[in-house]
Formats: structure tokens, C-alpha cells, sequence
């Protein structure tokens, strides 16, 4: 078989174009990037159940802690009055009925530590007449972890203690207990326990260098369904996620009810999941700076889950100012300078200096109905936001499907606006979560998209439902049939290189236990992470792109190829879907030089990443053994590297 390239219609390919969608799902946050180890440690934990326009809310704040060494030991009470923070007011009184009894924290799965790290300990206490001393700590058994020990003065006032211990092994699902040395009454509140080696003193470390592996362009956030909210009052709020972490106002997550239904009396098993916005929109800028990836961020445009609630502002209410304020808002927290209101609070949190945002996410996955009037609505965000800052760069939405009448008409609608306004939006949020098929059979479709209307594949991902897809916990959907289907889609892309402007695979993260959405990019548990094979297809994509990309052509069936260069290499993708092993001859109508590196992936379309595997599906070197010819092994994609 050959795989010709040619010059005729070469395209430039925008740096970064490749990048995270980081969306708040699968406890990738609170219980993971987020490098606390303690669940629910401001005792401020609500329970939600139901289904559309039908959700209940409870506050639970006893939910991840229990009474030690049992629960007659001591009598425990979430209160709210007089509380640390009238923000989150709830904090937890604990009564001792003997020597050494107190409470202890679920952590997720329990505690993991590393022998010799140090980890910082904290949490606020108020005693009145309680005297003796208090010790906290991790314990594995009948080991001891670590432990530090204080007296509170008996004053009535809260106060923050601080440690920073060493752990003396290492432990597994190890327990998180506060103990008071006699029987007594104190109130608690904000417990903390970080690693040392969290990243900007924040986020997990092994996380994140999965992250730097990728060398994202940009990383979009939080969400994703949760900027929009089960309900209007339960979206994303950014503006109360900065500040002070103990005074930003946890929220539940919509994730929560995800799957809730009849059969299973509405409620999940991730009734709990919240967001305490211990990460919120000043650290996600952080970590953008920390990967070198520009920020984009997502905000609501008066629109709830439209999967999940009927509820909407009116276009032309008045109330839709105060959703038009906070994206102005936002960019003025990124980029203003500390004469500016929103700009001092970032230069106060640390950070003086400008973020350089230069994107700004407008809706996530919205569609026009007869009575949300997006359209509208959209219209009227582009033109206030333009009129303060025109040169910001907005990303629309087509809504959450392709191939349908609501994906066609908002592709009509963005085209007529940036036929009056080439500036109306930068590029316009597709997504699909589909079968392999369904990308084979679509490799070449952006080949026919106008050339008006940019395009950001924002979610997107093969679905195997056979394998689990769709399904809680199902790491075994990341099959190799999926990630090879997602290799040959975008091949298209690349091609298309003057469409497809930005593309973030979806779900980033997935927590094993855990998860409400199968396939993810990444798993992890408490200790450990892996790439699923679709993850090590993102690295080849992200570290073999050049600036220009060619038109490509190949001569057998179920085999895709683009290419791109960049100075004096050559980097050509191609996949082999196909049974048979191809021999593969290289052509072009310019010159390319010689086989220098062949970097492989192949496996059978029902292996998958694990834990205990976590590299079966992973890049291999393969050396080249002709100049332009290459061997193409069934079920594989590899890139070949050319020099001059």
C-alpha cells in the first residue's frame, strides 16, 4: 500500500491546539487532583437525591466520620451556631465518655502515606472548659504513622493548630483518628492533612505529571455540566471559590444524582459527592501557569442542565445581568491590575501579576429551545463582553450531539453571526461520545466543513458499550478498540488543521471506585495512577505535531494517515485498523528525507490498561529498516519521524 502526501492544500497548525477539559466528575477534585487526603473535613457534606426538577438536599454533616473506638464511646452533634465562618457554619461537637476517645475520618478509601514524607496537619478547635490534651494522627493497625499532640485553651474561641509530621511508614488504607486523653466536650472544624510534595502546595503531584506528560495548549475548567447546575442556585459560582479557603461556600454536586432513577429509590452511591472549592478559579489559573496551558474557563449562561432541569433565566430578564457581571467579572480577576476591584483580590490571594487569559468559555453544552431563547441570550454575552474586552477570544457551543437537527442549526446560526461579526466567536464547542464506527465512518468529515465557523472538539471519546461504556467504575471500557477509532478520527482532524483549532479528550480523570462516567483519560486510587491507552494516543498527538500540515492519502481500507512538519522533520500518524499486516510505502510531492524513528502502539481490540498493567497499551520505539517503507501490524497506529 502507499501513503501519499502532497503540498497542494497545506494548512498551519495553531501551537497548543491540543489540551484538557478538566471537568469536576469521577471525584477528579475533592478526592483527587486535589491533594487533601480528608473527606468532608469541614463537616459541611450534603445528601442528594432525585431526578429532573426533583431534587432533595440534606445536610449531613456526620457523613465520611464515626465515633472511636466505638460509637457509644462518644456522643457527636454537627452544629451551626456560632460558627468559624457563617460562609460554611456547620462544624462538629465531640463529647468523650472515656480516656482517649474521639472520632475518625473515612478518607476515601483510608489514608495512604509514603515512609519519610512530611505532611501538613491542621484544624481549628474552640474549647470552654475542656483542658486535657488532644492528639491526632494516622494509624495503621496497631502502628502508629504519625502522630502530634496539644492542649486547647479553654477560652471559647476558635483557634487553628498546625504540624508538620514525618511519616514512620509506609501505610495503605490506614485510619485518620482526633482523640481527646479524657472525657470531655470541644468543637472541630476544617481539618486538613496535605502531602509536602503537593504541587504549588496544592495539587496531587502524581497527577499532575501525568498532566505536564501531555504538554497541554490549554486546559479548560471546571466543567462541564457542573458550571450549569442541577439547578440555577447550584452552578458553578466562581466568585465563591476565591478568597479565603474556610469562608468559600461548598457546593453539591450535580454528579451526585447522575444515574439516580426508580430502581435505585433515586439515590446514587455518590449522594455525597460536593465540591468544598478548596481548588477553585485562582488555583485552576495556578495550575494552567504551572503546565504552560492557557487558561478556559466556563461560565453559565442562565441556563440549568438541560438534561437535569427545565429551569432558566429569561432572555430578557433583568436578572441575567448578574450572569453577564460575572464573566466580565472573571476577566477582570485574570487580567485586571490592582486598581481594579476584581484584579486586588487576585493581587491579595497572591498573585499580582495578570494571568493573561485569552479565552472565555460562554455555556457549555446548551441548545436552543422555545423557551430558553439561547440564541439570544448568547448574542447578548458576545456583545457586552466585546464591547469591554474585544480582543478576548470567545468559545461558543453547538450543543451536546453531531448528526442532529439542533447541531445543524447552531452551526447556521454561528455562521450567519460571524458573517456580520468575524469576531462573534473564536471557535464553536463540539461534542461526541460515540461509537468506533462511528468515528471510522467520520474520519474525512471535517474535510466538508465550511470554512467559516473554527472548530473545538471539546468532549469527545469512543464509546465500547460492550466493553462497559456508560457504566459507573468500568476502567475496562479504555479498550484499545476505542483509543486505535480516536487515533483514525483524528488523523481527520489534524488534516483539517484550519477547522479543528483546539481538541480535549473527555472525562481527564477518573477515580477507580468511584466514578459516575466510563471511559476516562486517566485512573488513580488513593496512591497510584495509570494512562489508559486512549491517554498515551493524546501524548503521541500532543509531542509528534509539526506547523504545517499536508493532505494525505492511503490506498487500503481501514488504514488512516495526516502528517505534519516542523523544520527539518516529518512526523506521519497512521493507523492500521485492518486484520493483516500492511507494508507501507511513504510518498510526497516534496522531500521528507528518511525514517529516522518509528514510535508504535498495538494491542488487541480488548486489551486495556490496568493498575497492575499499566503500560500493555503504551508508545514503543521500533526501528526503521528502509527509508520510506514501514510495516503496519493489525490494530496498530504508530508515528514515523522523518529528517531532512
Amino acid at each position: 500500500m502507499k501513503i501519499r502526501m502532497t503540498e497542494a492544500g497545506k494548512v498551519p497548525v495553531r501551537t497548543g491546539g491540543l489540551g484538557l477539559f478538566f471537568e469536576d466528575i469521577n471525584y477528579s477534585l475533592d478526592g483527587g487532583l486535589y491533594a487533601e487526603m480528608l473527606e468532608n473535613r469541614n463537616f459541611e457534606a450534603k445528601d442528594v437525591t432525585g431526578e429532573k426538577d426533583h431534587f432533595t438536599v440534606k445536610q449531613d454533616g456526620r457523613y465520611a466520620w464515626s465515633g472511636y473506638p466505638t460509637e457509644d464511646a462518644v456522643a457527636l452533634k454537627v452544629k451551626d451556631d456560632r460558627p468559624l465562618y457563617v460562609e460554611n457554619p456547620h462544624y462538629l461537637r465531640v463529647e468523650t465518655r472515656q480516656a482517649d476517645a474521639g472520632i475518625v475520618n473515612k478518607a476515601y478509601d483510608g489514608i495512604f502515606c509514603k515512609a519519610g514524607m512530611r505532611y501538613s496537619l491542621s484544624f481549628w478547635a474552640r474549647s470552654y472548659d475542656y483542658r486535657a490534651p488532644v492528639t491526632v494522627g494516622v494509624y495503621d493497625g496497631e502502628e502508629t504513622v504519625f502522630e502530634a499532640r496539644t492542649k486547647l485553651r479553654a477560652d471559647g474561641k476558635w483557634r487553628r493548630f498546625t504540624f508538620n509530621v514525618r511519616a514512620k511508614a509506609d501505610c495503605a488504607c490506614a485510619q485518620f483518628r482526633f482523640t481527646l486523653s479524657a472525657p470531655g466536650t470541644i468543637h472541630v472544624d476544617w481539618f486538613s492533612l496535605m502531602p509536602e510534595d503537593a504541587v504549588l502546595g496544592i495539587f496531587r503531584r502524581d497527577l499532575v505529571e501525568m498532566l505536564q506528560e501531555l504538554k497541554p495548549g490549554f486546559m479548560r475548567f471546571p466543567g462541564g455540566c457542573i458550571v450549569e447546575g442541577n439547578t440555577l442556585a447550584n452552578r458553578y459560582l466562581w466568585k465563591n471559590s476565591v478568597g479565603q479557603t474556610e469562608r468559600r461556600r461548598q457546593n453539591w454536586s450535580r454528579w451526585a444524582v447522575h444515574g439516580a432513577c426508580e430502581e435505585n429509590a433515586f439515590r446514587t452511591p455518590y449522594s455525597h459527592y460536593g465540591q468544598t472549592l478548596g481548588v477553585g478559579y485562582y488555583e485552576y489559573f495556578l495550575l494552567c501557569e504551572y503546565l504552560g496551558a492557557k487558561p478556559l474557563p466556563v461560565l453559565s449562561v442562565g441556563i440549568a442542565c438541560q438534561y437535569m432541569s427545565s429551569e432558566v433565566v429569561p432572555a430578557d430578564d433583568p436578572a441575567l445581568e448578574t450572569y453577564i457581571q460575572e464573566a466580565l467579572d472573571v476577566v477582570e480577576f485574570a487580567n485586571g491590575g490592582k486598581d481594579t476591584v476584581w484584579g486586588r483580590v487576585r493581587a491579595e490571594m497572591g498573585h499580582p501579576e495578570p494571568f493573561g487569559l485569552e479565552y472565555l468559555g460562554i455555556g457549555n453544552e446548551q441548545w436552543e429551545t422555545e423557551t430558553n431563547e439561547f440564541y439570544k441570550r448568547f448574542e447578548l454575552f458576545e456583545r457586552r463582553i466585546h464591547e469591554k474586552y474585544p480582543d478576548l477570544k470567545i468559545i461558543g457551543t453547538v450543543g451536546p450531539t453531531v448528526d442532529s437537527p439542533s447541531h445543524t442549526d447552531a452551526w447556521a446560526w454561528t455562521r450567519k453571526n460571524l458573517a456580520e461579526n468575524p469576531a462573534f466567536v473564536y471557535a464553536s464547542d463540539e461534542h461526541f461520545y460515540v461509537p468506533p464506527k462511528w468515528l471510522y465512518d467520520n474520519v474525512n468529515v471535517y474535510d466538508h466543513y465550511p470554512r467559516t465557523g473554527l472548530v473545538y472538539a471539546g468532549e469527545y471519546a469512543a464509546h465500547v458499550m460492550e466493553a462497559g461504556a456508560g457504566k459507573f467504575n468500568a476502567p475496562e471500557s479504555n479498550v484499545w478498540e476505542g483509543a486505535l477509532a480516536e487515533a483514525a478520527f483524528m488523523t481527520g482532524m489534524e488534516r483539517n488543521a484550519d477547522v479543528v483549532v483546539m481538541k480535549s479528550y473527555a472525562p481527564l480523570f477518573g477515580r477507580l471506585g468511584y466514578t459516575q462516567w466510563s471511559p476516562d483519560l486517566i485512573w488513580f486510587d488513593g496512591s497510584s495512577v495509570y494512562g489508559s491507552a486512549s491517554y498515551y494516543v493524546q501524548k503521541l498527538y500532543s509531542l509528534y505535531t509539526g506547523d504545517i500540515s499536508y493532505k494525505v492519502t492511503t490506498d487500503a481500507p481501514m488504514t488512516f494517515a495526516s502528517a505534519t512538519s516542523r523544520d527539518d522533520l516529518t512526523f506521519v500518524k497512521v493507523v492500521n485498523a485492518g486484520e493483516e499486516t500492511l507494508t507501507a510505502e511513504i510518498e510526497a510531492d516534496f522531500a521528507f528525507g528518511e525514517l529516522l524513528r518509528i514510535v508504535r502502539m498495538q494491542g488487541e481490540p480488548t486489551d486495556y490498561n490496568t493498575m497492575e498493567e499499566p503500560l500493555k497499551l503504551s508508545p514503543a520505539e521500533v526501528a526503521p529498516t528502509a527509508p520510506a517503507t514501514v510495516q503496519l501490524p493489525p490494530h496498530s497506529f504508530q508515528v514515523l519521524v522523518f529528517r531532512k
